[in-house]
């Protein structure tokens, strides 16, 4: 049997996928599995993280008062693949263009969508918990850069751990930038607490 392609690609391929990106973290892992998938897959996988932090959030709005419960449903619902999408073309576009990084699109948001959606998940089941919380947040996040640089490595081509590091630096930024000044004010003023 052949390697799935892009169109075969499943969600039980994807979680053994990931599994694998996790367990044995390298740019040749992620290489094995770049093209497995595409954009379409990438989102369907990241809408499935989106719908489980969307679930939990919800369930637990109302033990916080600043919040309500469509607010955190609609905003986790629409802001992950959004944000997702935006710093994933933010990568393919600094990493390209200042770096000439020779990757695809494609290959950027599926290997990123490898292990963002399990850690996503994970860091969202654990945030629950009053005493890790904060805890569990820095360590999805240290675990985030840490992916996230092999996978730039993997999926633009860049080798260069300047290159790759400045390339998930400045992306990171551009990303923050964009989502917290202009895309959820503009998107989450209707679900605001009161």
């Amino acid at each position: 049997m052949s390697a799935p392609t892009r169109i075969q690609a499943t969600f039980a391929d994807m979680f053994a996928q990931s599994t694998a990106v996790l367990t044995r973290p390298s740019p040749a892992t992620f290489e094995h599995f770049e093209r497995r998938g595409g954009v379409r897959q990438a989102f369907w996988y990241v809408g499935l993280a989106a719908l489980v932090s969307a679930i939990i959030a919800a369930l637990f709005a109302p033990f916080h008062g600043d919040v309500t419960v469509l607010g955190q449903f609609f905003s986790r619902l629409v802001l992950i693949p959004l944000q997702f999408g935006i710093f994933t073309g933010a990568v393919y576009l600094l990493g390209g263009r200042l770096f000439r990084g020779s990757g695809r699109y494609e290959e950027v948001a599926y290997s990123f969508s490898l292990f963002y959606v399990p850690l996503s998940i994970l860091g969202t089941l654990l945030g629950i918990i009053p005493i890790l919380g904060w805890l569990v947040s820095l360590l999805v996040t240290v675990a985030l850069v840490v992916f996230g640089y092999l996978a730039v490595q993997s999926s633009m081509n860049l080798r260069d751990p300047v290159q790759a590091g400045a390339t998930l630096l400045l992306a990171a930024l551009l990303n923050g930038l964009l989502v917290s000044l202009l895309l959820a004010p503009l998107l989450l003023s209707p679900f605001v607490g009161r």
